[in-house]
């Protein structure tokens, strides 16, 4: 796709807080809409970039959603890249009815808008979660889905609207559902176990592991950002339609505060205790190194090192305290004073 104008729903968030300045870089025009619950200042080297559209809303507004793709305006948007959504179970537990609105209910109400904006390409960031828990060692785009809650249910029901909605559209629609994405963004999260631990190990020189059996599949943040820019270009006949896992390395968390002491060095201690969530993921990713010759490039380690940089750099100070950098405790703030 040549440079054009993108859509980047919850851009503000941890993947858009460094999705959107690689899509400027690569001279796109793109327009965020967020509510921002999290900061306006997971920009801080674009902010004022004259190709960035910053529109504060809900996804569940059908105006706010009408503004965002450009419906019946001179400046539509090419593509859609939907993030937008109450990440992982715990923070959608807070509150079921706030998750099923912005997750679910107010999916059609965006699809049906982006086709009424002519919007060509709508790429959806689905969840390695909708596989559930598997004992097969090759968990790929062909294994049965088996969600084991309402956040990965819900993420399943939207690729299936996505799907019978484009039936018979123009619009190329494509399902991406990641593995557990790490390493240092601006908007950064430390409910995701890579970024917790090592924001631990740095912080407290202690890791606690609770359980440490489960596993997760990895992937670092700028191979997220690499494959939201391959689906944006790929050849519409290879994508159309189509869902992708996108990951790397299928570890234990017990194996992964292991890389992290190992990569940290210094004396770093591991506890290990008893948990009652036993939600266990892994995938299986050749199909689109097989396909569109797409391969991770960074490790575990890389991430690790990255977030080790962002703390000697100031950018995690008090990282472990700060509702910034955890979706649970600002979604507390945010449910409490509404």
């Amino acid at each position: 796709m040549q440079p054009s104008r993108i859509l980047v729903t919850g851009g503000a968030g941890y993947v858009g807080s460094a999705l959107v300045p690689r899509l400027l870089e690569l001279g796109h025009a793109v327009r965020v809409l967020d509510l921002f619950w999290y900061g306006r200042d997971v920009f801080p080297e674009v902010h004022d970039h004259p190709k960035l559209e910053l529109i504060e809303g809900d996804i569940r507004d059908p105006d706010a959603v009408a503004r965002a793709v450009g419906a019946g305006a001179r400046d539509p948007v090419s593509a859609v890249i939907h993030l937008a959504c109450i990440s992982n179970d715990p923070s959608f537990e807070l509150d079921p009815a706030l998750g099923k609105g912005i997750n679910l209910d107010a999916f059609p109400g965006l699809v049906e808008a982006s086709l009424r904006a002519g919007v060509e390409r709508f790429i959806y960031a689905s969840s390695s979660s909708i596989y559930g828990v598997k004992e097969q060692l090759r968990v790929d785009e062909d294994a049965v889905p088996e969600p084991l809650t309402d956040y990965s249910r819900f993420k399943l029901e939207c690729e299936r609207l996505l799907l019978d909605a484009t039936r018979d559209a123009s619009m190329v629609p494509v399902i991406v559902r990641p593995a557990t994405v790490c390493g240092y963004a601006p908007r950064l999260r430390l409910d995701l176990t890579v970024n917790i631990l090592t924001a631990h190990a740095l912080e407290r020189g202690l890791i606690r592991v609770f359980g440490g059996r489960q596993l997760r599949p990895n992937l670092h943040i700028a191979d997220m950002v690499a494959a939201y820019e391959l689906f944006l270009r790929a050849p519409a006949v290879q994508i159309r339609g189509e869902a992708w896992n996108v990951g790397y390395q299928n570890h234990a968390v017990g194996v992964i505060a292991e890389k992290v002491r190992d990569t940290l060095g210094g004396d770093i201690d591991i506890r290990v205790e008893p948990s009652d969530d036993l939600r266990s993921y892994h995938i299986e990713s050749s199909k689109i190194d097989r396909v569109l010759g797409f391969r991770p490039r960074r490790t575990l380690e890389d991430a690790i090192l990255g977030l080790t940089r962002a703390h000697r750099q100031g950018l995690l100070v008090d990282a472990l305290e700060n509702p910034k950098f955890h979706n649970i405790r600002r979604m507390q703030e945010v449910l409490g004073a509404a």
